[in-house]
């Protein structure tokens, strides 16, 4: 067994003896804490028969009460602790309130008003660990994206909940695959927790998240999203920031059995996709079960104004791409899963919670591979499916500690791969890859409150993964098939641990407040040679191992000189360690071709200038990457009351020594060797290299410079009257090499300026709403050298790729006809929807020269105004609308392989019991 299982193994096992020997010293520990409280309206009148829920930091339900005639609830023998209070009643739907009850006080009252039409989610549950806080009184940046939000934003995949919100953006790299930019930031810069358990894994790619869009929106209550480094907390690779899922939970605690039960489905025009999900709790005073399925077919897509502005025909031959008709093809595709969720209360002061969720998509492919960039024939994602579970114990009055919370979990995310290259030749090799990564996790953090303004909080966590990944590759000629090199090495192991305090202190009351965090991490990467596949009587790949630790941390503070009124300011250093896409990769990406570090070195490879066809040998060896680190400041102010919540923030993100992109240089003759199982086919006199799979050079990753990000984030959200409410926010972020200037060649690129803004009316005592809104996005005109030799984005072309295009892709498409001599592969071939032959459609598109000029030099803004509504048809059943970019607009965002929705209509059912 090897190390990395060790110490996983020893760290674990250790956990878990301080959680046994904790819980032994605290059975005789008195739980005597009670909460009580009174729900009014605005005019203080009492909500008499309001369903009030008490919930944990992890999101337990520990107990359910209904208010009296008088508006009144209680809840005795409660644990000192964070709790979280949701208040239900119909015509005011479900607010939530924040209850902290300390050691020393046996009782805690709360005066509490639900608001009609209230302002946006206010109470976050991840932004520090184990607390339940108002977002005004923490220093980091925390969007709530609450679960009606969710709904109306996910009307596809679950990246779409980015849409609308301030520092965040939509990266959609092809219909299924989606992320969410954060601070101009996305893939291995943003990690992703579920429920507090690390989503994100090793083998992540650099770029985008294969797997996020695995996670159903029906079985999530909220998505927490926090900008900034949040290393301290969150581990390596939070460096723009943490996407946190909230799952839906069961609810236990009533005095009686109580079913209920939702069933939502909805319709959308622009891609004819339909779905539907059915969720059914059971909860009785000691435990809670909830089980959900859901299931969407997606269609093909008609984008705005029926054309694709990167299809492969618009940028090779210089045609509209509705030649080919007015959807765009290989965007269809079906994804199912279900949840099933159990949580058991033993005692008044612990919870054992267990979760099990299953989700799969099939039929998925990568457009922006086939007709939407490259003209490739195949660019299948087969099969992706997602396997995740937890089991958790909580724990109140935990010894010396309020709380406890100790997570097993496990982890394991498949795809499959197929992809023919060539630029749709039919006899190119087909590359087939199998991945599947294991991942089994342990974290826990035990918390205690010091005093009535003190709080600490200790916490480790260690995963260890596994990556099983064959793969082969099919001659279509021979119609033979051999082992080849998968993307990431057979076996590798990555294992990841850290152990972290988190501190909170209200130094002045209502006043002045501090928070910090400090971890020390580590990282390590193992791969062996006796692993891999024999070919041609050598592995596949050499054994190799790195390891990499340090320290990152954060502190902040909040300022409130006048009552709504605060000055904030927060630091962070990120560190992000190496992971094992980055050390193992060598196949094809979102970018293009890659290679890996010692296949690079094996050849005598130096690093290009940048990333496209037009890079020199810097004369730098392609050498071993290392860590990065962040640092991250932001300076923001707040203000907020009944009727305003407005904040404005400026940030500067510095990341030292990022690991970016540069093409591959190698020395000349190396047309005809092997880069994995792919021929390198053609080489530029400036060294740069192709292979079959990919139109764009060769490249390799490396530590290359410094890069800066600095920027502001505003929101605003203000009730006009009692019925009408307008929001709006504008995001600006802006990128550059601290040496040169130019925007770096981090993965993603960053996005252009935007903005948001949004009018709802809402008449209260009616049951109907309705809510005009529109984004506003900049022209990008700063696109890195890796942006420009992307499919996604700038979309380069030669005479070169457009020669191959032409004979290949094209010509099996029906595209080509032959000329006078009656033969395919002629000079008289011609381009039938224009009459030009090969060179005429060269000269036309590139002129002369024999490097490649992409389609978009700068990706063009753009404007959408949308209109949603909805009728609430009685107190279970509701029905709602959305009319999407209602001009029927054009566009893309940076790094994404699919244009948006034209002109669209989502009508959407829901009924609950």
């Amino acid at each position: 067994m090897i190390k990395s299982t060790r110490t996983f193994f020893f760290v674990a096992s250790l956990i878990l003896l301080i959680m046994f020997f904790a819980t032994v010293n605290s059975i005789q520990a008195q739980v005597n804490h009670s909460l009580t409280g009174k729900l009014s309206d605005p005019s203080d009148a009492p909500l008499k028969k309001a369903t009030i829920s008490l919930l944990s930091a992890k999101q337990v339900v520990i107990a359910k009460t209904e208010t009296d005639e008088e508006g009144k609830f209680s809840f005795s023998n409660i644990p000192a602790g964070s709790y979280l209070l949701e208040a239900h009643k119909a015509d005011f739907g479900t607010q939530r309130f924040v209850a902290q009850i300390n050691e020393n006080s046996n009782s805690k009252d709360l005066e509490l008003t639900m608001e009609i039409n209230p302002l946006s989610e206010q109470i976050t549950v991840t932004a520090e660990t184990g607390q339940v806080s108002d977002t005004g009184l923490i220093p980091q940046q925390v969007n709530v994206i609450s679960e009606d939000d969710i709904r109306q934003r996910a009307t596809g995949v679950l990246a779409q909940v980015a849409d609308e919100e301030e520092g965040i953006f939509l990266q959609r790299t092809s219909p299924t695959i989606g992320s969410v930019y954060v601070r101009g930031l996305t893939g291995r810069y943003v990690s992703v927790y579920v429920d507090g358990v690390r989503y994100t894994t090793g083998s992540q790619r650099g770029g985008i998240n294969t797997f996020f869009n695995l996670n159903e929106p029906s079985n999530l209550r909220a998505v927490e999203v926090l900008r900034g480094p949040n290393s301290a907390q969150y581990g390596s690779g939070s460096v723009g920031g943490t996407v946190q899922l909230v799952s839906q939970v069961p609810g236990f605690g009533s005095s009686s059995p109580e079913i209920h039960g939702e069933f939502n489905t909805s319709f959308t025009s622009s891609d004819l996709s339909y779905g539907a999900n059915s969720l059914i709790t059971y909860g009785t005073r000691k435990f809670g079960l909830l089980f959900n399925i859901a299931s969407r077919r997606v269609n093909t897509l008609r984008s705005g104004k029926a054309i694709d502005t990167h299809a492969a025909v618009t940028r090779f031959l210089g045609i509209p791409s509705d030649v080919l008709g007015d959807k765009l093809t290989d965007t269809a595709f079906t994804q199912y899963g279900g949840t099933a969720h159990f949580a058991f209360a033993p005692t008044v002061d612990s919870q054992i919670i267990v979760q099990y969720k299953r989700n799969q998509q099939d039929s998925g492919k990568r457009y922006d591979q086939t007709l939407g960039g490259d003209g490739n024939l195949i660019a299948d994602l087969r099969n992706l499916m997602l396997d995740f579970g937890y089991v958790r114990y909580n724990k109140q009055d935990l010894g010396f500690f309020d709380n406890g919370s100790f997570t097993f979990s496990f982890n394991s995310q498949r795809e499959e791969r197929v992809n023919q290259g060539g630029q749709g030749n039919p006899l190119a090799s087909i590359t087939s890859q199998y991945e599947r990564t294991n991942v089994f996790g342990f974290n826990f953090f035990l918390d205690k409150k010091l005093n009535e303004r003190s709080t600490i909080l200790i916490g480790a966590d260690i995963y260890n993964e596994r990556v099983d990944a064959p793969a082969f590759t099919f001659n279509p000629a021979s119609k033979t098939a051999v082992s080849s090199r998968p993307r990431i090495p057979e076996n590798a192991r990555y294992l990841t641990y850290g152990f972290y305090v988190q501190n909170g202190v209200e130094a002045i009351p209502n006043h002045l407040r501090f928070s910090s965090a400090l971890r020390f991490g580590v990282s390590s990467y193992k791969v062996r040679a006796k692993d891999s596949p024999i070919v041609r009587g050598q592995p596949l790949f050499p054994d190799d191992s790195v390891r990499a630790d340090d320290f990152s941390g954060r502190i902040g503070l909040v300022a409130t000189p006048i009552r709504g009124f605060d000055i904030v300011f927060n630091y962070s250093r990120g560190f992000n360690a190496p992971n094992t896409t980055e050390l193992g990769t060598l196949g094809l990406t979102g970018d293009g071709f890659e290679v890996a570090t010692e296949v690079a070195t094996s050849l005598g490879g130096t690093i290009g200038t940048i990333a496209g066809d037009r890079a020199v040998s810097t004369g730098l060896p392609v050498t071993r990457i290392k860590s990065e680190l962040s640092n991250n400041f932001d300076l923001g102010l707040r203000f907020h009351n009944r009727r305003i919540d407005t904040e404005i923030t400026g940030f500067i993100i510095d990341i030292n020594d990022p690991i970016i992109k540069q093409s591959l240089i190698l020395p000349q003759g190396a047309v005809g060797k092997f880069l994995g199982d792919q021929p390198i086919i053609r080489q530029l006199p400036n060294g740069v290299v192709f292979v079959p799979l990919s139109a764009s050079p060769v490249l390799v990753r490396t530590n290359f410079g410094d890069a800066r990000s600095f920027g502001f984030e505003y929101r605003l959200e203000a009730k006009l009257t009692s019925a009408i409410t307008f929001a709006g926010n504008f995001t600006y972020i802006r990128s550059k090499d601290k040496a040169t200037g130019a925007p770096p060649n981090i993965e993603g690129g960053t996005p252009p300026a935007n903005g948001f803004l949004r009018l709802r009316y809402a008449p209260q005592g009616k049951r109907y709403w309705v809510e005009a809104y529109g984004a506003l996005v900049n022209r990008q005109d700063r696109l890195s050298s890796l942006d420009l030799a992307d499919r996604r984005t700038g979309a380069p072309r030669s005479r070169s790729n457009i020669a191959n295009f032409f004979n290949n892709g094209a010509q099996v498409r029906g595209l080509i006809d032959t000329g006078a001599d009656g033969r395919f592969g002629t000079s008289d071939d011609v381009l039938l929807p224009t009459g030009e032959t090969l060179s005429q459609v060269q000269n036309r598109v590139v002129g002369n020269t024999t490097m490649s000029i992409p389609l978009f030099p700068e990706l063009p803004g753009y404007g959408l105004f949308n209109l949603r509504g909805g009728f609430k048809i009685n107190n279970n059943s509701d029905i709602s609308f959305d009319f999407e970019n209602i001009g029927d607009k054009n566009y893309r965002g940076v790094s994404s392989g699919i244009d948006g929705p034209g002109r669209s209509v989502t009508i959407r059912y829901s009924y609950k019991f």
